[in-house]
């Protein structure tokens, strides 16, 4: 229970900071991404998170380069980088010998699999996002909603972009295993898009997702326990059933 909500808080966070730059798409191809390390660490017969990770941060600051540096349209980068990552690891699990029985828990999420391990360093990268956010949090503000002005003011504009991208594929990473890569742009989405119906200012979003999170976590592993249900289907579903409530009552 605890790794599930040092997970939410962490989740709520980066959603935050992704819906604010409107980056639900990148966080996609990030996620999907991710089956490409996946597939080549099964293959290598080495940790797959680790490939994992190496393939998101990779597949992160390419995006960012490709839509900076060599002027492709953002949207265009994503699908290379989706469409990469996918085809890399549907090849690599075709190649690894035997059957692979830890990839469903990638693919659909598996709360089981999570170790004591798996929730310090969790704990760890929670950590060292809320200390940057608090550090940098009126820069972080700016270069969210609107880069063009936070550039000549003379904020450090792609440094800021560049670590907290490096946070989203990190982050992705790690919470693969508990809502899977099929369900991850949802945690990553919903409690934002939930929150935003309420707030518009960065900080009471952050905090209305982080309790939003914690609330649809928690329910889904407590019904979990009853039904017998994967808990990352029911905090979804959970998600989802709070944001259709709360959007006949948006503010206009």
């Amino acid at each position: 229970m605890i790794g599930v909500a040092v997970i939410s808080v962490a989740a709520a966070v980066i959603g935050t900071y992704i819906i604010t730059r409107r980056l639900v798409a990148i966080s996609g191809g990030i996620t999907h991404a991710c089956f490409g390390g996946l597939g080549l660490g099964y293959f290598l017969g080495i940790n797959p998170v680790i490939t994992a990770a190496v393939f998101a941060v990779a597949s992160a600051l390419g995006v960012e380069w490709l839509s900076s540096r060599v002027r492709v349209r953002e949207d265009s980068a994503i699908a290379v980088i989706w469409a990469l990552g996918m085809a890399v690891g549907v090849l690599f699990v075709f190649l690894t010998p035997g059957y692979v029985p830890e990839l469903n828990s990638f693919l659909f999420g598996n709360i089981l699999t999570i170790t004591r391990a798996d929730i310090a360093v969790f704990g760890v990268f929670t950590a060292l996002l809320l200390a940057f956010f608090g550090i940098w949090h009126r820069q972080i503000i700016a270069v969210a909603f609107d880069r063009d002005f936070a550039r000549v003011a003379g904020l450090p504009v792609t440094l800021i972009s560049t670590v907290i991208t490096v946070f989203i594929a990190v982050g992705i990473v790690l919470t693969i295993r508990l809502v899977g890569v099929m369900l991850l742009m949802s945690m990553l989405s919903l409690p934002m898009m939930t929150a935003e119906t309420r707030f518009r200012r960065f900080r009471p979003m952050m905090l209305a997702s982080v309790a939003i999170s914690l609330v649809a976590s928690l329910g889904g592993l407590w019904l979990s326990v009853y039904v017998d249900v994967p808990c990352s289907a029911l905090i979804v579903l959970i998600m989802s059933a709070v944001y259709l409530v709360a959007l006949p009552f948006r503010r206009r």
